[in-house]
């Protein structure tokens, strides 16, 4: 664990024992025994991720703490920030290697798309097509906030990022840093649940370090998150379904959609 500056770690020495692949032939001549290894099954383990963390109050975040995120996420990195849904796992939805080191980091299958963070319905409006008057209820009454919308993907949106369906959910956060780090870098943001899939969602900066270290580059740590996770509703099909119900309840999003 690194609180405040990057650590440099020493070159890692490879392992030369045998893996469980390894095989040995063994026999006795003259009562001594001949130990023979394949040297070509000895893989060395792969490098890891020194993963940093920096503190940042979560409604005024620090100028450090934006900076540092937004150069890693530039440089195709993954950054953990708090959001009003708990912690979330952000990259370049446009940079593929960044995109994929999300789903490793997650262990996520490769068919379930990533969200995106937008900061604004004309951004929202860029990477979806084919709108319906659903999307604009939904998010005139409920963003900025913690409800994620299901959308078709518009040809903006690398194929990858949508777990090649053609759909992915949008979300404006609430919360300022959140928000601001979509705004520095002028783009979208994949934000997913800082987790890996199936296990619960991160709520501190300390969980996510005890979960995502050495997957991540950086964790901007805000503190404890209380509260749900995100509401994740599709519109796509002629009736809206409820994928999973977090912290907008099922008979809010049907009330707004009844009008």
């Amino acid at each position: 664990m690194v609180v405040g500056e990057p650590r440099v770690e020493s070159p890692r020495v490879a392992d030369r024992r045998p893996g469980r692949r390894a095989w040995a032939a063994c026999y006795k001549d003259k009562g001594e025994a001949d130990v023979r290894v394949a040297e070509s099954e000895l893989v060395p383990e792969p490098p890891r991720l020194t993963t940093s963390l920096i503190e940042t109050p979560v409604g005024e975040p620090n100028i450090r703490g934006l900076e540092a995120a937004a150069e890693a996420i530039r440089d195709g990195e993954v950054v953990a920030v708090p959001s009003d849904a708990l912690y979330v796992l952000v990259a370049d939805p446009f940079n593929l290697n960044a995109v994929a080191k999300v789903f490793e980091a997650k262990r996520r299958e490769a068919s379930r798309s990533l969200p995106l963070l937008v900061d604004s319905l004309p951004m929202a409006e860029k990477y979806a097509v084919r709108l319906p008057s659903s999307f604009y209820l939904l998010a005139r009454r409920f963003w900025p906030g913690p409800l994620a919308v299901i959308v078709k993907a518009s040809s903006n949106v690398p194929l990858r990022v949508t777990g090649n369906t053609g759909r992915l959910a949008l979300r404006r956060s609430a919360s300022p840093l959140a928000s601001r780090l979509v705004k520095t870098l002028g783009t979208p943001l994949i934000a997913t649940s800082a987790n890996v899939s199936g296990r619960p969602t991160c709520r501190s900066g300390f969980e996510v370090l005890g979960t995502m270290d050495g997957r991540i580059r950086l964790i901007l740590d805000g503190g404890v998150i209380d509260g749900a996770a995100a509401t994740t509703v599709d519109i796509t099909p002629v009736q809206w379904r409820l994928i999973k119900e977090g912290a907008v309840p099922r008979n809010e999003i049907d009330a707004c959609l009844a009008i």
